[in-house]
Order: C-alpha cells, then structure tokens, then sequence
C-alpha cells in the first residue's frame, strides 16, 4: 500500500491529506491565514487518524504554487523539513492545477478550467486545465491547455469553446477574462486542497516523478514580493 501524505497552503486555507491507494483522508481549514501554526498540527491529527506514522509514509507531496509568497514558502519549508528527517521522495503539483481539480469535484460538469488566482498589482495566477475521472484503468488527471502564468487580466490568452468554469480568487476580474475567454460558469470559492494535490502526486510517485528533499522548490512566477 503506498502512502502519500500532501501540504497546501498556497492561498488563505490550510490543509493536508494522506493519500492510500486510491483513499484520501483530509483535514481543511479554510480561510485560516495561520499556515504556519496550523499545518504541522493538522500533519500529527491525519496521521493519528490513520493510525500511522511518518514512518509509514512512501513519499510527500506540495503544492509549490503560485500562490501567496507566505503559504507557499511555508508548504516547501514543512515539506522539505519532513523529507530530510526520514529521507523521503517529494512530488510538487501546480497549486492552479490543485484548484482545477478541486473544482471539477465541485462542478464535474464542467471538466474545462481556467483556474485563477489574485496576484495583486492589478494580476492574475492563472492556467486552463482539462480535467478527467478516474475510470477504464486509468485514474484522475488534468492536462493543461495553458501553462501556469502572470497576466494581466485584459491580456489573458483567448481560449476556444463556451464552456469554461472559471474558479479562484481570480474570478474577481471576471468581467475582464470574460472578454477573453467564454465563462460558462464561476466559482469565486474553489481553491486548491490537499486532497488534490495527493491525488495528482499519486501518479508521479508511482512512476518515480520525484525529487530529493533539496530539490523540493517553491514556484512563485514573480519577483516582487507585496
């Protein structure tokens, strides 16, 4: 049995799963904006829950952003910490593709997603992401239809279709995407979870997509820090 435990702290909420073939256990705190004080407690809960140890556990996995320069720095930080200490296997997930996930949990009509985060300055975190069900053999995934970027929300690449779901805390500038982008529908509340970033590591732990604790490194996409 392969255990992954995941950290995602990239926007307000704070959460953590452990992925057990196929099963994930999660605990989520919304909105906490105290990543710092939450995660390692949140860590010690889930796996008490499981009823395991760091031990137990086959490899890690974050959501290395984009996402706020704190809550991000502090997923590598917690993660790499946890590598060196029992010498573990790390995967990194795109946190925009943690958040299309997530929010085709929520809509799993809408499989298309411009997944978007405000970045401040008048920017947007954004990627477009096709999401499919696990089914026939082959489990969840997403495929980006556009990488991960900084935009400025008058100049985000036009996208094809009618059909998109557009979900983050980028929906603030929906009025201006929409003139970009056809929205089908919005969900200003989705953000990445850890039960999504373990359920997208899961596949390249499996096929040893992984790096050594030193190698495990934040994605910020800008410089400058607000």
């Amino acid at each position: 049995m392969t255990h992954i435990l995941a950290i995602e702290t990239a926007t307000d909420a704070c959460s953590v799963a452990l992925y057990r073939d196929g099963e994930v256990l999660e605990r989520f705190e919304p909105g906490a904006r105290r990543q710092t004080e939450r995660v390692l407690p949140l860590v010690d809960e889930l796996l008490a829950e499981a009823g395991i140890g760091l031990a137990a556990l086959d490899a890690l996995a974050f959501g290395q952003g984009p996402g706020a320069f704190t809550g991000v720095r502090v997923a590598t930080s917690v993660i790499q910490g946890l590598a060196f200490a029992r010498d573990l296997p790390v995967a990194g997930v795109s946190t925009l593709a943690a958040c299309a996930l997530a929010a085709f949990d929520a809509h799993p009509g809408r499989p298309r997603v411009l997944a978007a985060f405000d970045a401040r300055m008048g920017e947007l975190y954004l990627g477009a992401y096709h999401c499919y069900a696990g089914g026939n053999g082959q489990g969840e995934r997403v495929e980006a239809l556009l990488a991960d970027g900084l935009f400025d929300p008058d100049d985000v690449p036009a996208l094809d279709g009618g059909d998109w779901l557009l979900a983050g805390s980028g929906a603030v500038y929906r009025e201006r995407i929409a003139t970009r982008v056809t929205l089908a529908e919005v969900d200003e509340a989705a953000a990445p979870r850890a039960s999504a970033v373990a359920r997208l590591a899961a596949p390249l732990v499996a096929a040893g997509l992984t790096v050594p604790a030193e190698q495990a490194q934040p994605v910020y996409l800008r410089d400058r820090v607000v």
